[in-house]
């Protein structure tokens, strides 16, 4: 049998089961999370319990509602899942090589040696399973996949939910995906399937046939071919992503929609975006702004190029401008969401100096000193104790818990 290099841990329900293990009177029933308080937007996620009734995560919470009258609302606590994550990962390092996490709810263990045997693997699932519920609680549960790469690990984690174990490799590939719909693998999207389909390719076991070199040109990329090598079983590492930017985006709630507010949430978006990515030490020399209008319902967005700058009150005020623009041309009533971006970033230490601006080669300006030393007050006494201004703090899911 082929070694076996990866274990994949997917956890069920995660957001939901977390919520049921810290409050017990939602165990066993059926629980949604949603993006915003109150019955507006969808669901993140949904207990086992609701996706008995056929609640599905990305739901609107109306029709959730129809097919489960019972259904528990739960406002989503990123910050608390992100903790449950963390714990998990230490529960994890204790008894393997947790290799990568993968997500707030997906993390990745390296097999080798005498692990990359089937049934040791098997056992070390099993060792897992029983500690995270020893740990922590019974209602925090995984799925885990055990493959020879990542891909196939990967794949196999989603075979049997909830609380199941299944392993691929080039043993009982591909038909081990004989009824497996090609759109249900990762990494096949809607355009990478009309471009199988559109190649003849329909199903798993045709894909798993294809040449790498064939699948390069039907996607377009290298992209295809490394998948179709993942998919035969080569052990090929995870590609190191390199950040393109900085940004935030944001439905905004029912009340934040006026004109007003959505100006004041966009500032409070920007200082965020500047802070990161001034701790990351770079600066950017490109701003975005996008608009979704929902009355009159339209769409806007517009780019501005400027020097580099890591300085908040410069970026604040390219987007007053912008603002302004915006409202030349289209006079909305309400904005339902917010993007902006800092785009084509640089590391400080590579920016060369202006004659023009008070900018000396690789070293902040008085501005940038000034937005630095308001993240450590910050970073002491608690998110905006300073701001630049009057903003809106719109927090929701990646800010609550």
């Amino acid at each position: 049998m082929h070694p076996f290099r990866t274990i994949y841990i997917d956890m069920n329900s995660f957001f939901a089961s977390v919520e049921q293990h810290e409050e017990p009177y939602l165990r066993g029933k059926p629980v949604g999370i949603t993006a915003m308080e109150g019955d507006v937007g969808c669901l993140v996620a949904a207990s086992y319990e609701a996706k008995y009734f056929g609640v599905k995560t990305t739901m609107s919470i109306k029709e959730a509602k129809i097919l489960c009258p019972k259904i528990i609302l739960r406002p989503s606590r990123h910050r608390l899942y992100v903790r449950y994550n963390q714990r998990i990962a230490r529960i994890f390092d204790q008894y393997a090589e947790l290799e990568y996490v993968r997500s707030v709810d997906e993390f990745q263990i390296a097999l080798g040696g005498t692990t990359s045997n089937l049934n040791v693997a098997s056992k070390l699932v099993k060792t897992m399973k029983d500690a995270l519920k020893y740990e922590i609680g019974e209602n925090l549960k995984f799925s885990a996949g055990i493959g020879s790469n990542h891909l196939l690990a990967k794949i196999a984690g989603k075979l049997e939910k909830p609380d199941g174990m299944q392993w691929l490799s080039p043993d009982n590939m591909p038909q081990r995906l004989s009824n497996i719909p090609l759109g249900d693998l990762p990494g096949i999207g809607r355009g990478v399937l009309f471009k199988l389909n559109s190649a003849g390719i329909h199903n798993c076991e045709q894909m798993y046939n294809l040449d790498p070199r064939h699948a390069r040109k039907i996607w377009g990329s290298i992209i295809g071919e490394r998948f179709i090598r993942l998919l035969q079983g080569e052990d090929i590492p995870l590609e190191t992503t390199k950040r393109g930017g900085y940004g935030n985006s944001k439905m905004l709630a029912p009340e934040n929609r006026t004109l007003k507010n959505a100006y004041l949430v966009s500032r409070w978006l920007i200082e965020k975006s500047v802070a990161r990515l001034r701790r990351d030490n770079y600066t950017a020399s490109q701003f975005s702004l996008f608009l979704r209008i929902q009355n009159p319902r339209n769409r806007w967005g517009h780019s501005v190029k400027t020097h580099y700058s890591q300085d908040t009150a410069h970026f604040l005020d390219i987007n007053r401008r912008l603002w302004r623009m915006m409202y030349s041309q289209k006079h909305p009533y309400l904005i339902s969401s917010i993007s902006v971006h800092l785009g084509n970033i640089l590391p400080l230490n590579k920016r060369s100096g202006e004659m023009l601006l008070p900018m000396e080669m690789a070293k902040k300006n008085d501005r940038e000193r000034l937005s630095r030393t308001l993240d450590t007050i910050n970073k002491r006494f608690g998110a905006s104790t300073i701001t630049y201004g009057i903003n809106k703090a719109h927090n929701g899911f990646f800010e609550r818990g």
